[in-house]
């Protein structure tokens, strides 16, 4: 009896994991800073993770919140020490309402950070155990504090350059779509590979994103001391072949870059994200040289420039 052949299942379509069905229009699947355009509702604060959140956040507004929550914790305290009764502080000034808040305040501070000077020192039972209470919640706090900061020192990250536009230059005879990208920081990176697609939407029906990976030139390099121009050639096999700028405006053509890299300082490979929309490509340009030679025989590499187009 001859095997029946079982029917061959549909091939699924490429997804990197940013879904194909939507609703609306979105303003980008990549934001400028490598985040994504996904807003989480729904969540708990449990989820969300308060360390997280500390860690992840700028340096500007992680101290202001440090700062805040150690201001907010000792006027907390003051408060219950200023509702015991300020007698019970021996030494505290009680000349006005205002001075023996104060005293309280600061009495709290001393306790928290367990410095202690001596001019204040609580009396009573209650007063003395709020005060071992705030002495232990200054250890754990500063003790959470020191962890965070040490977290936010040693976590390694790129700090990646990317130029501000994309190009598409002549290239080999044809024309090919090209960015840069370069190290803002001085530590050494190796292994550099990139990543390219091209998101579209399909607007046939209901509106459902298309992905296509971009063949690249060169997709890894070795060292990444200069910049690194990576380039996509517009042939008949891209997906780019024909296009013009008014076509990828009805796509809402997007491009999505991924750049992974070995850090040697941390010896641990980091990620780094973009993105480009269709109406950051320059047409008929190309990269101006960023490096030069100085009197010594050393590269000068200068950052600003890594976005500068000349006519091609």
């Amino acid at each position: 009896m001859a095997e029946q052949s079982m029917p061959l299942r549909a091939r699924q379509e490429f997804d990197p994991g940013l879904t194909q069905r939507y609703t609306g229009r979105l303003r980008r699947v990549i934001n400028k800073d490598g985040s994504f355009n996904v807003r989480k509702r729904g969540v708990g604060w449990r989820e969300t993770g308060v360390f997280l959140h500390l860690l992840n956040s700028g340096w500007l507004w992680f101290l202001t919140q440090a700062w805040m929550a150690y201001v907010v914790l000792n006027l907390g305290f003051a408060g219950v020490y200023y509702a015991i009764g300020v007698e019970s502080l021996t030494g505290a000034d009680r000349s006005t309402p205002l001075d023996s808040f104060l005293s309280a305040f600061f009495f709290s501070v001393q306790t928290f950070t367990t410095v202690g000077y001596g001019h204040v020192s609580p009396k009573g039972m209650l007063t003395s155990t709020v005060a071992s209470f705030e002495a232990m919640m200054g250890l754990l706090s500063f003790a959470i504090g020191t962890g965070l900061v040490y977290a936010r020192f040693s976590r390694p990250s790129a700090k990646l350059a990317f130029s501000e536009k994309m190009v598409v230059a002549p290239f080999n005879d044809g024309r090919a779509l090209m960015f840069r990208i370069a190290n803002r920081r001085p530590n050494v990176l190796m292994e550099s590979e990139a990543t390219a697609i091209l998101m579209t939407v399909d607007k046939a029906g209901e509106h459902k994103r298309k992905y296509q990976p971009l063949k690249l030139d060169r997709e890894r390099i070795l060292f990444l001391p200069l910049t690194w121009t990576i380039v996509h050639s517009i042939d008949e096999s891209s997906p780019l072949w024909g296009l013009d700028t008014e076509q990828l405006e009805s796509l809402q053509a997007e491009f999505l870059i991924l750049i992974k890299v070995f850090d040697d300082t941390f010896g641990q490979p980091v990620h780094a994200r973009y993105s480009y929309t269709w109406d950051e490509i320059e047409w008929g340009r190309k990269f101006e040289q960023v490096f030069t030679v100085n009197a010594d025989g050393d590269l000068e590499l200068d950052l600003s420039d890594l976005g500068k187009t000349m006519p091609a």
